[in-house]
């Protein structure tokens, strides 16, 4: 398993669960009969812990699952790989909110792996997806994986902030310790909802002041 080895060693008891066995042989045998079809490649399944250590988590970012469209999933919520264009409606939106909020210009590419390498955690709640089937894995074992990591971070860790858009993502709060962390709500920021609170919201300049106060150091979004 492609799993960073510091990551491993904090969700190790969950691995060795039997449902998280039986995960993996559902998982494995997706890419064994649909390689081709299964999003992100095998080798990107768990990008988003990949990238930094546990030790460096400072934000995380919840997502659903990934962009069931070829060549866009990257292993972490929101992200896409370097040459996709347009940008997804979700991620643009995100853009231009990053733009209002802290007046910085939208960036070259949507590849999100700058933001995971300051520790940044995008986790989808299912990690994987098929061809042109949004939520085709939903069910199979993944959230109870990706719920227990949230819940690992709540317990082990101190002043993260927890970023939770819409209503999939804010029902997760009741795993936070939210007397350790930082929880910023608002909607989704898709199309049909971002104009109803996700603009505006200020996520982005409220984590890195919040990080600051702790003494932790900024996001550069």
């Amino acid at each position: 398993m492609n799993l960073n080895s510091d990551w491993q060693k904090v969700l190790e008891p969950e691995m060795k669960k039997p449902f998280f066995v039986e995960l993996m042989v559902k998982v494995n045998q997706f890419y064994n009969e649909k390689s081709e079809h299964i999003f992100p490649e095998k080798s990107k399944l768990f990008n988003a812990f990949n990238l930094f250590s546990f030790e460096d988590v400072k934000v995380v970012i919840l997502g659903q699952d990934p962009y069931p469209t070829k060549g866009h999933a990257n292993g972490l919520c929101f992200s896409v790989e370097s040459d996709v264009r347009p940008f997804p409606k979700s991620l643009n939106n995100i853009f231009k909110e990053i733009e209002s909020d802290l007046g910085q210009p939208f960036p070259e590419n949507g590849n999100l792996e700058r933001w995971a390498k300051q520790g940044v955690l995008l986790l989808n709640s299912v990690l994987t997806v098929e061809e042109g089937k949004a939520d085709s894995h939903k069910g199979i074992g993944w959230e109870q994986f990706t719920d227990a990591v949230i819940e690992h971070i709540s317990h082990k860790k101190e002043n993260v902030v927890f970023m939770l858009w819409g209503s999939k993502a804010i029902s997760k709060s009741i795993l936070i310790d939210e007397k350790k962390h930082f929880i910023l709500t608002s909607v989704h920021p898709s199309p049909l909802s971002a104009y109803r609170g996700f603009f505006g919201c200020k996520h982005f300049s409220k984590t890195n002041e919040f990080l600051r106060l702790k003494g932790l150091g900024c996001v550069v979004w």
